[in-house]
């Protein structure tokens, strides 16, 4: 087990650990922690400890590592998504309703998109989104978005680095993503059918701030089929609506 670098702080190693959670892996034994942050088990267990007294994580039934609640509350208090997320949930309420599958809200954050909130159906078409989860931004309906109106080193980054494809239609080349963006930019809207599953089609557009700069994207999941597009009207709607309260104006 490799130790923590000479001289990092103990601050350093609990943000360390406390990274070690995905939104698909909420719980952890305290050896997967240690292993993942590369901390010897008992400097990981340590701490994990002093972090579990003050609430910022908790222990399970079976002694598993999980977030705890005061983590939770501190990072819901602190989170600058919190303005942006009341803004739009009426929309987002209203726009789910019309397209009865799954209506999200995502911004960018490193080389992924961040959803910070997604409202869904209990027979809706499959979606890999969840809430504070993330998927790459060249995959996503959500990313092209972001992306498309990206300064330019952000996309330059995300055209060196490998891109992976989750189905056949997934864009995997620095030339295709480009023109899609360009396609974004004319159009308004990113339509991506069978890029994250063959068989939902991910619809996104953008969401801009006081400055008109885009701060978000608004989509939708829907089944791949030529009905499809048929949400696109409610989703820019949707967005204006959204951007209009966070510009001040009714």
């Amino acid at each position: 087990m490799a130790r923590a670098p000479t001289g990092e702080s103990s601050i350093a190693r609990a943000a360390r650990i406390i990274a070690a959670f995905t939104a698909d892996e909420t719980s952890l034994t305290v050896s997967e922690i240690a292993r993942r942050t590369e901390l010897h088990i008992a400097t990981a267990s340590r701490l994990i400890a002093e972090l579990t007294t003050h609430g910022l994580l908790a222990r399970g039934p079976g002694r598993e590592v999980r977030v705890g609640v005061r983590l939770w509350e501190l990072a819901a208090r602190a989170s600058p998504t919190t303005s942006l997320r009341d803004a739009a949930m009426p929309y987002l309420e209203d726009l789910h309703a019309v397209v009865g599958h799954h209506a999200q809200l995502g911004v960018l954050d490193g080389d992924d998109v961040l959803f910070v909130e997604r409202l869904s159906a209990r027979d809706a078409v499959i979606n890999y989104s969840q809430i504070a989860g993330r998927l790459p931004v060249h995959l996503s309906s959500s990313g092209h978005v972001l992306l498309a109106y990206a300064p330019d080193d952000v996309r330059e980054r995300v055209l060196r680095r490998p891109m992976r494809a989750y189905t056949a239609a997934s864009i995997t080349t620095s030339g295709r993503l480009e023109h899609a963006w360009a396609a974004v930019r004319k159009q308004g809207y990113a339509l991506l059918p069978g890029h994250v599953h063959e068989d939902a089609t991910g619809i996104a557009v953008p969401v801009r701030g006081a400055l008109n700069e885009v701060v978000a994207a608004l989509s939708i999941i829907v089944p791949n089929d030529e009905r499809a597009s048929s949400g696109i009207p409610a989703l820019l709607a949707a967005a204006r609506g959204v951007t209009r309260t966070l510009s001040g104006r009714r």
